[in-house]
C-alpha cells in the first residue's frame, strides 16, 4: 500500500467530472486502501480519487483524521439525497496547499453510496463530517472549494490561484 502523490492545482484532473465505478473488485479495494493511507499521511480528513489522478467517483472521508479507524467512510458513486441548514467554517484542500477560507455549506447531509462490494447504503452526517463529504463529492464533479466563495473571499482565492499557476513549470516543448 503506497502513499500516492496528491495532485495540486492547476492539474487539469482536478477539474474533471469523474466516471462512475462499474467494476467492484480488487483494483477498487487497492485504490481505496491507498487513498486512506494517503489521506492519513497528508494529513487530511478527506480525499477524492481525482486528487490522486484517478478519474473515478470514489472518495474517502475520516473526520477524526486517523484517530478512529472505524470512522473512515468509503464513498463509491455517492449521491447527495438531502441537505439541511447552513454552516460557515474554515476549509482547505490538500490539492491547494497553504490556502484556507471560510466556506458556507449545508450543515447536514444525507448521502447514498456504495460499499466496496457494490452494495448501496446511506450515510447521514453533520458538522465536520458533512463538510468533508460535500467537499469530496465536489471534487468528483471537478469543483474546488474556492468555487464556492463569493465577494472578497473569491477575489482573494483567484489571486492565490493565479500565483500558483505562475509557479507551474513550463510544459515541455512549450513556452
Amino acid at each position: 500500500m503506497p502513499v500516492l502523490p496528491i495532485r495540486q492545482y492547476p492539474d487539469p484532473v482536478l477539474r474533471t467530472r469523474c466516471a462512475p465505478v462499474e467494476e467492484f473488485g480488487s483494483d477498487l479495494k487497492r485504490l481505496v486502501e491507498d487513498m486512506i493511507l494517503t489521506m492519513h499521511d497528508a494529513p487530511g480528513v478527506g480525499l477524492a480519487a481525482p486528487q490522486v489522478g484517478v478519474e473515478l467517483r470514489v472518495a474517502v472521508v475520516d473526520a477524526t483524521a486517523g484517530v478512529d479507524p472505524e470512522a473512515v467512510r468509503v464513498l463509491v458513486n455517492p449521491e447527495i439525497l438531502d441537505v439541511a441548514g447552513a454552516a460557515t467554517d474554515k476549509e482547505g484542500c490538500l490539492s491547494i496547499p497553504d490556502f484556507t477560507e471560510q466556506v458556507t455549506r449545508p450543515a447536514s447531509v444525507r448521502v447514498v453510496s456504495h460499499d466496496l462490494e457494490g452494495e448501496p447504503y446511506e450515510i447521514a452526517a453533520d458538522e465536520l463530517e458533512a463538510r468533508a463529504i460535500q467537499h469530496e463529492l465536489d471534487h468528483l464533479d471537478g469543483v474546488l472549494f474556492v468555487d464556492r466563495l463569493r465577494g472578497l473571499r473569491r477575489q482573494r482565492a483567484r489571486s492565490f490561484l493565479r500565483r500558483l499557476r505562475s509557479l507551474e513549470p513550463a510544459v515541455a516543448g512549450g513556452n
